[in-house]
């Protein structure tokens, strides 16, 4: 049999003394020191607080910067090298451009062209009859452009002191009518004048009605026989003829216009020679003119009545009044009929008062001349 030979293991602290003995030399830790661990410290506070300075300096100069930009900006602005010196406008026929000039000028006056408010320059612009909508942009250094967008004029409005004025289909009046202008189909009347918001709101629903009759007239060929809409109540619209029938009234209602002045245009046509014709005053086709539905036709007071012939109906009003009132009799002539009734009347009783008295006298005379019985 073989032997093992376990080898004892050397203890190892023992192993490296004996190589430092070997070697001769023993390396031994450091001792630290109070005083250096402490000037460590400062300098690692210092170089942390250094580390902040270029956020706190990068800050300072954005600041300074910015105080520095704001000053030469008022600067600049203020400078008479912004002052406005020309403004253009651009796209105007009716409005007027000295007028829109002139409000510029005075908006930038203490501005100047590069602190000027466009917007409130705008704003101000749209007040302007004639403009309904204005663009204002810088042109710098010293000019200022106005792009303008007037308002169309769609019709004319009789207003309630009579002058016609202008409006667009905002039902904004925008001048009055010159004599050079095109004449509308027709006049308007019954617009609200107040300004406020809850007139205006009416108003351009008033305008919205105005274009849909207008459209439907103009459809059907029928605009040129009316001279004025009054649109004071939407929910009765009445039309004034043009012509020789410029004393009738046609009555609308408030929808179908085109339809219902058709029909009432008809029916007058039908009538015209009637003798009623020259009396009619109105036609009222409110209540639609659907099957069944029937149209009102209303006559001046002094209309004949019905039956009276052609050749009187022909005649003018006071002839008709005239001979009306030959027919009646008058005071004078009740007085003497009165008088010749009683007149009658007692020559009645006379003469019945004489035959009883001839009668009672021819009766007597036959008496006496009867014979008599002798013996």
């Amino acid at each position: 049999m073989r032997e093992q030979v376990i080898t004892p293991r050397a203890n190892t602290r023992g192993a490296q003394s004996g190589k430092a003995g070997a070697g001769g030399m023993v390396q031994r830790p450091a001792r630290r020191e109070r005083g250096a661990s402490a000037r460590h410290g400062g300098a690692s506070g210092l170089r942390r607080a250094l580390s902040y300075f270029p956020f706190v300096a990068k800050v300072t100069l954005a600041i300074v910067t910015g105080l520095l930009i704001f000053a030469g900006y008022r600067a600049a602005a203020s400078a008479s090298f912004f002052q406005a010196r020309s403004i253009e406008i651009n796209s105007t026929s009716r409005a007027s451009a000295d007028e829109i000039r002139t409000l510029v000028r005075r908006a930038v006056a203490e501005t100047g062209v590069w602190r000027a408010d466009l917007n409130a320059i705008s704003t101000e612009l749209q007040r302007v009859p004639w403009v309904k909508n204005a663009v204002v942009s810088r042109v710098l250094p010293d000019g200022l452009r106005v792009r303008v967008t007037e308002r169309v004029p769609r019709a004319v409005v009789r207003t309630s002191a009579g002058r016609l004025v202008w409006v667009d289909t905002d039902a904004v009046m925008l001048g009055a009518m010159s004599p050079t202008d095109q004449m509308p189909p027709f006049f308007i009347r019954g617009l609200d004048e107040a300004e406020t918001n809850t007139a205006r709101a009416a108003n351009r629903e008033r305008m919205q009605k105005y274009e849909e009759m207008r459209g439907e007239w103009e459809r059907l060929g029928l605009s040129e026989r009316v001279s004025e809409v009054n649109l004071d109540d939407l929910r009765d619209v009445r039309a004034q003829l043009a012509g020789d029938d410029s004393q009738i009234e046609v009555r609308l209602g408030r929808e179908d216009f085109g339809n219902r002045l058709s029909r009432a245009l008809q029916e007058l046509d039908n009538q015209r020679n009637t003798p009623r014709g020259p009396f009619i005053m109105y036609i009222d086709a409110s209540q639609g003119v659907a099957k069944g539905s029937h149209l009102v036709v209303g006559l001046r007071p002094d209309a004949q009545p019905a039956g009276a012939s052609d050749t009187a109906s022909s005649s003018s009003d006071a002839e008709i009044v005239k001979a009306r009132a030959s027919e009646r009799p008058t005071p004078k002539d009740k007085t003497s009929n009165r008088e010749s009734a009683a007149a009658r009347k007692e020559e009645t009783e006379r003469r019945k008062k004489e035959r009883e008295a001839k009668k009672k006298q021819t009766e007597k005379a036959k008496a006496e001349t009867r014979p008599r019985r002798v013996g």
